[in-house]
């Protein structure tokens, strides 16, 4: 069993930044093979695709949207992954998730449902 954890969200202005954290419990991601990505939900929209450590090998993967200005790491001593958010924007305004899958396909990636774990998320808010 996996639990994961997200923390790190709030409130800032157009151009700040942020950083999530996704602590992960039951498993030791390094080496692992598990995929933790992040994935946001804005109010009446769907659960969307941000970033990810493919298969926590360090091959990570963004949406275009946040390409450029978002970072995913892990941290291996905290069996942690990282999004920093950099540059941020009003339409970053969502609830952010973090999830988990073990035996993802590359093609799978962005599908939000193909992930078997999730955390209870984190509302992220910018203000223009």
């Amino acid at each position: 069993q996996v639990t994961l954890v997200e923390s790190g969200g709030g409130l800032v202005q157009a151009g700040e930044s942020l950083t999530l954290s996704c602590a992960v419990s039951g498993r030791t991601l390094s080496g692992s093979g598990i995929t933790v990505a992040w994935f946001r939900q804005a109010p009446g929209k769907e659960r969307e695709f941000v970033a990810a450590d493919f298969r926590s090998t360090g091959n990570t993967h963004y949406s275009n949207s946040v390409e450029g200005r978002f970072t995913v790491s892990r941290v291996n001593a905290q069996n942690t992954v990282i999004l920093q958010m950099n540059s941020l924007r009003p339409e970053d305004t969502a609830v952010y998730y973090c999830g988990a899958s073990a035996r993802l396909i590359l093609s799978s990636l962005r599908n939000s449902g193909q992930y078997a774990y999730w955390g209870q998320g984190t509302q992220v808010t910018v203000s223009s």
